[in-house]
């Protein structure tokens, strides 16, 4: 397929693929942020049964992609792992493991194809805002590129994330506030026709239009991990919805084109509760809900979510469910504990909210059910409880009374 032209995702109007810089027009005059999405000449679709074996990067799928195979920039991102584990709410949980990318997060996807289409259009300089994840992935694939890059960040930023961008040779500057960041950005795109991959301007309509499209690839990989059978639900945690749109747009895709049969029902894990409130009303764009105080899960720590992520929603039947720090934590350490997987934060809401709509009935014992998990735990360790490790001599007996005070484990 070969992309044509973008088109707003809310009322259809058509836009040039260059319009990269800008929400839909029309939809900004009724009060909504609708982004803009990749529209493609489908007289021909993919054939499923013609997949190649290679690349064994989401690369695979470039068929589907806005760039071939042979222009990527790539790191070896996708085809990440789908693992069964055990629940006490449904018979069938996978657990699409996101941390295995290259730089730990699913927005290896995202900056891949984007910074592919950047190199492709000529672009000088990859630029982003980011608390983390999208920073590391900006960086790292504009490093492979061989293009700058520019990170705006805020105060507070988790510090392992920060020194990866870093580490990645990217121009990292802080804003004291999180909204400087896109006024910045905004005015650097205008004037310096700088290429960026994140939301730059509010309230945001979502990150950059065609790397959404690499998230498209967690739907492909999803459903072949499960021999092109479609789970009943697809749970993730969701900040401005990027990657909740592109599995939409994904199984949408493949249904179309006759890969797979139904629809997931997704599920967005939010801190805000701006999609659940959202949900609750014909609203086309999602109300700010202020909180007290931040949440452990920076990543998705915002009071309001995109039109983007509740158009998703509602074209699945979908739920959003709105969780405090004690669910993320306590689904965090008992995914670690019971599953071997350490996950960000963020990544643990998933979790949570597969708990609370077990408990409520809502995911029954017999569903399939995906969690999407985004980031490495090792990304922002800050928001694991931590307590001192307990001091050892050499010597058995004081082995033993280690293990047992601290641990109450009987050797």
């Amino acid at each position: 397929m070969k992309p044509t032209s973008l088109s707003c995702i809310r009322c259809g109007r058509s836009y040039p693929l260059e319009s990269l810089d800008r929400a839909c027009g029309v939809c900004e005059r009724d009060g909504v942020a609708a982004n803009l999405g990749v529209v493609y000449d489908e007289s021909a679709s993919p054939d499923r049964d013609a997949l190649p074996a290679a690349p064994r990067t989401l690369w695979r799928f470039a068929d589907t992609l806005p760039l071939e195979a042979g222009q990527a920039i790539s790191l070896g991102e996708g085809m990440t792992p789908l693992l069964p584990i055990a629940s006490p709410w449904c018979e069938a949980l996978f657990v699409k493991d996101e941390t295995r990318n290259p730089t730990w997060s699913f927005k290896d996807r995202l900056a891949s194809v984007a910074v592919s289409w950047a190199v492709s259009a000529g672009a000088g300089v990859i630029a982003t805002s980011s608390s983390g994840n999208a920073g590391a992935a900006a960086a790292s694939y504009a490093a492979r590129a061989g293009l700058p890059c520019v990170v705006l960040t805020f105060k507070g930023a988790a510090g392992p994330m920060v020194e990866q961008i870093r580490a990645a040779g990217a121009m990292v500057l802080e804003c004291a506030e999180k909204e400087d960041r896109w006024h910045i950005l905004s005015r650097a795109v205008e004037k310096f026709g700088w290429f960026p991959t994140s939301p730059f301007f509010g309230p945001t309509a979502g990150s950059n239009s065609i790397g959404i499209e690499g998230y498209k690839t967690l739907a492909y990989e999803i459903a072949e991990g499960l021999d092109w059978c479609v789970p009943d639900w697809c749970v993730l945690p969701v900040c401005y919805g990027d990657a909740l749109f592109g599995l939409w747009k994904g199984f949408d895709e493949m249904r179309r084109w006759g890969w797979t049969g139904g629809m997931p029902r997704l599920v967005a894990a939010e801190v805000s509760g701006s999609l659940s409130s959202a949900l609750s009303t014909d609203d086309p764009m999602p109300p700010a809900v202020d909180r007290d105080a931040g949440s452990v899960a920076t990543s998705i720590d915002i009071p309001r979510s995109t039109a983007q992520a509740l158009i998703a929603l509602r074209r699945t039947d979908g739920i959003a469910v709105a969780l405090d720090d004690a669910a993320i934590l306590g689904a965090r350490e008992t995914l670690a504990r019971g599953a071997g997987l350490f996950v960000e934060a963020s990544s643990a809401a998933a979790f949570a909210a597969i708990e609370r709509l077990g408990v409520a009935g809502t995911i029954r014992r017999g569903d399939t059910v995906v969690a999407i998990a985004t980031a490495s735990g090792l990304k922002d360790v800050g928001a694991a409880p931590s307590a001192p490790v307990p001091s050892v001599k050499a010597d058995l007996d004081d082995l033993r009374r280690a293990l047992g005070e601290h641990y109450g484990f009987d050797v």
